[in-house]
């Protein structure tokens, strides 16, 4: 299938402004609500991505298709490591099943090394410190030293999948914080990004009222007169 042009740097750094939970609020106004991954968390707090999705799935380990030698050249986890570009987030569907680890160090070096802005997976992870060490945001459910060989199979990339019960497409934009990852359809990034880059400028006005001892009568959600109050706020800083 065809993968949408990737969005501007300029998307993809407001992308990265706001939180994945405002960005999840935004989402809900163009009727998305399963778009936040379940079960996926950083494997260091602080990672913040944002990209293009690539996507590679796993289906079930059979005997005779996974206990032979790895071919780099067939193999369709090592195709995928050799194909992302600069800038997209390697997607994996494990189907949640965390009994191997789907990646470990070397392979998430390499896509590193060939500019990849992170890497996800509703399954495992083996080598984790050594992953966190590249410095890469890498987002999945858990850890497991075992192989990926003993229970999952690569058959497909760059195809529609599923990660933490979010259906990713190819080109999806891919956004993840220390809270988890969110899955924003390609043709709404850059109306979720403005959107969503607003909306987390009035709620740090909204949360310093509320600091201050306002009740959240008439301030969250804000009424005219709260909103008149944060233009003037914005106005002052401006």
């Amino acid at each position: 299938m065809s993968v949408p042009e990737a969005p501007s740097r300029e998307t993809l750094e407001s992308l990265l402004i706001p939180s994945t939970a405002t960005l999840t609020s935004v989402l809900t106004e163009y009727g998305l609500y399963n778009t936040f991954m379940h079960d996926v968390t950083p494997l260091e707090p602080g990672a913040r991505m944002a990209g293009p999705a690539f996507t590679l799935r796993y289906i079930p380990g059979r005997e005779d298709i996974t206990h032979v030698p790895v071919d780099n050249l067939t193999d369709m986890q090592r195709i995928g490591i050799e194909s992302i570009q600069q800038g997209e987030v390697l997607v994996i569907d494990a189907r949640g099943d965390t009994r191997a680890g789907v990646m470990g160090d070397i392979l998430a070096t390499r896509i590193q090394q060939r500019g990849a802005a992170g890497v996800v997976s509703d399954g495992a992870f083996r080598d984790t410190p050594a992953i966190v060490e590249t410095g890469m945001a890498a987002y999945a459910r858990t850890m497991n030293a075992h192989n990926s060989k003993s229970v999952h199979y690569p058959s497909d990339i760059q195809r529609p999948i599923a990660c933490g019960g979010v259906a990713v497409f190819p080109g999806d934009i891919v956004v993840g914080d220390t809270e988890g990852v969110v899955v924003i359809p390609r043709h709404l990034a850059e109306e979720v990004a403005a959107k969503a880059v607003a909306q987390e400028d009035r709620e740090v006005f909204i949360l310093e009222k509320i600091q201050q001892g306002h009740s959240i009568i008439g301030v969250y959600p804000p009424d005219e007169q709260t909103l008149a109050e944060y233009e003037a706020w914005k106005a002052k800083r401006g």
